[in-house]
Formats: structure tokens, sequence, C-alpha cells
């Protein structure tokens, strides 16, 4: 099969072929190379790791209150139907002594996302992360996500949304603390948000 370009366009050439497709036609003709690039992209996240993505942004501060991030924008590839699936992220920690740049905790989640996934271990692996590194008095995640999988297959319901959470240290033992961030994520309007 010499000369029909790198791997990955030659496997989605035959996937147009098994679909009945003429990969050859005007429309699809430059579609692998358009789909590889796209998938370089979308799994871009197996090419990053937590340091890189954290560079430094670790910082030693006296700030023990809760720090929130809420309703970042993810997109990613769930890994059973290769279908993306997609939602917001809501992040929160207690710091003990580390803080990390707030910008940091959307690339974080975004390095994940890029990644084959499935909404639980997305869910856990972004939370261990923060717990691994900052060593908080606690961190939860909360990610709320829809899946194409769900809604264009299977049993197309149209409306369903998949929530996970995960709660370490002093998010899981105290409710009030559990409380406090489900209503600040809940929370809609006001000055800024």
């Amino acid at each position: 099969m010499g000369g029909e370009g790198p791997t990955m366009e030659r496997l989605i050439r035959d996937l147009l072929k098994e679909m009945g497709e003429d990969p050859a036609r005007e429309g699809l003709e430059k579609t692998p190379t358009r789909v590889a690039k796209a998938w370089e992209y979308l799994t871009s996240g197996y090419r990053q790791n937590v340091h890189d993505v954290l560079n430094e942004a670790l910082l030693t501060e006296e700030y023990d209150e809760m720090v929130v991030v809420k309703d970042i924008d993810f997109y990613s590839i769930c890994e059973h139907h290769l279908l993306p699936f997609f939602g917001k992220c809501h992040i929160a920690y207690m710091p003990s002594r580390k803080i990390v740049g707030l910008t940091k905790l959307p690339r974080l989640v975004e390095m994940f996302a890029r990644r084959l996934q499935v909404h639980e271990r997305f869910t856990t692996q972004v939370s261990h992360t923060l717990e691994a590194v900052l060593q908080p008095r606690g961190v939860t995640v909360v990610v709320e996500a829809l899946y194409m999988c769900m809604l264009m297959r299977g049993v197309e319901k149209q409306n369903s949304k998949a929530v996970t959470s995960a709660m370490l240290g002093a998010f899981r033992e105290n409710a009030e603390t559990r409380a406090e961030f489900m209503e600040l994520i809940r929370a809609r309007g006001g000055l800024l948000i």
C-alpha cells in the first residue's frame, strides 16, 4: 500500500471503504488527512503531563479558604464508541500552604479530556492529580456531561446528562464544606458570574 500516506490516513481511507464510500470521490478525497489531524488534536492529552501543564504555577500561600473554579467547558471522546461527550467541570480545593494559578485548573481538565475517556475516570484523574500535587486539606471535582453515544444511538435520550463527583479530604469528611461547594456551583447571576 505504498504511497497512501501515513498510517492514520490509510486507516481512515479503509474505514470509508468499509462504510461503502469511495474515499477518492471529490467530497472525501481530503477527509483522511483532515480526520487524522482532528484525532491528533482530540487525543493531544496523551502527549502532555501534569508537570508541563502546571509548569511551575504552584505557589506557597497562607490562604486556607475554599478555591473554586466552576463551569470549565470540556470536550472529550468516549472510549466505548469513539463518540464525543462534552460538558462542564467544577473544581474546588482547600489549600494547605500550596495554591495553583487559576488558569492551570482548566488546562489540567483539558489535558485529561483530550484522551479517550470514561466519565468516572476523568473525574478521578482530575481530583487525584490535584490532591497529589497540591496536598490540600480537601479537593472536589464534579463533572456533568452529555454523551453523543446516548443522544445519537442506543437509548437516544435527548436530555440525559451524566454527573459524577469525587470528594476527597475535607469535602468527604465535612457535610458543611460539601454543601458550601454545591451551593457555589449552583449559584447563577451575581456581579461576575
